[in-house]
């Protein structure tokens, strides 16, 4: 009998540390947060969610939004910094994110003119999100930067991601994976993820309608959005890939206007996966 329980016990503790904690990027509820923070906030405790990836306070008080975060047991993992003024004050990103008590800060954009990224966007880039990467290291925290499409334009025998991904020290940058900013320009996930096994750190999850055209620009319909399992960036395989490789936390993002709809649809997806 000692026997069977042991087992049932390490099959039990074993489940709970390969649960994966499935967060929620707060932009998919940009709109909601508008009009009712508090209640937005409680949307997502009723979902069973408890990490979250946003960055400032909707126009309440530090204090009173890191209430209300607690009240609802939300944990903010990483924030957002704008390309521009990390480049000219990393500090202020960094104590944003010790504030929050959050362990990334991520960029999601980086500047470029118009609708073409360039090598020297990534060269500047380059040294951007290494000076923050080191001052973010030597606070304790993490670099990220999100991928957006644009990067995987075509750069001598590879893309431009592939220039940022090898000019720069994974000891103070590494990647947050868009699954939906890879897939849009034309690249595929599983196969990204393999590659740079060790350079991504952050997942966000976003699934898109079949039949939607692909681009390079960065831009795509917010309405592309659909329940993850429903479109055709092929969830369940980057799931497992990036169990495998030991991706540490997972967002999901719903850009489009039916976000309250179908994160929790989404969510019962991951779950359900084996």
């Amino acid at each position: 009998m000692k026997s069977i329980i042991f087992v049932a016990l390490f099959f039990f503790t074993s489940q709970l540390l390969h649960a994966q904690e499935i967060g929620l990027e707060l932009y998919s509820l940009r709109n909601q947060f508008k009009t009712d923070v508090p209640g937005t906030l409680a949307t997502i405790k009723s979902w069973n969610v408890h990490e979250i990836e946003g960055g400032g306070t909707y126009g309440l008080p530090m204090d009173k939004y890191k209430k209300l975060l607690a009240q609802n047991g939300l944990t903010m993992v990483g924030v957002a910094a704008n390309f521009d003024s990390l480049a000219a004050n990393p500090q202020a990103a960094v104590n944003e994110a010790k504030a929050f008590g959050a362990k990334y800060i991520v960029c999601f954009w980086i500047s470029h003119n118009s609708d073409t990224f360039t090598i020297d966007d990534a060269k500047k880039a380059v040294d951007v999100f290494t000076a923050a990467g080191k001052l973010a290291k030597a606070n304790g925290l993490s670099f990220c930067y999100h991928t957006h499409g644009y990067e995987f334009r075509p750069y001598e025998n590879g893309t431009l991601f592939d220039y940022l991904v090898q000019h720069t020290d994974p000891e103070y940058v590494n990647f947050e994976m868009d699954v939906f900013w890879v897939k849009q320009p034309g690249q595929d996930p599983v196969t990204l993820l393999k590659k740079y096994s060790n350079r991504f750190t952050l997942l966000h999850l976003k699934d898109r309608k079949p039949g939607t055209p692909d681009s390079q620009d960065g831009h795509a319909d917010e309405e592309s959005n659909v329940v993850l399992g429903q479109g055709d960036v092929n969830i369940a395989a980057i799931m497992q890939e990036a169990k495998k490789i030991g991706v540490k936390h997972y967002f999901i993002e719903d850009e489009s206007s039916r976000s309250v709809e179908q994160v929790p649809q989404s969510l019962a997806y991951l779950k359900d996966l084996k």
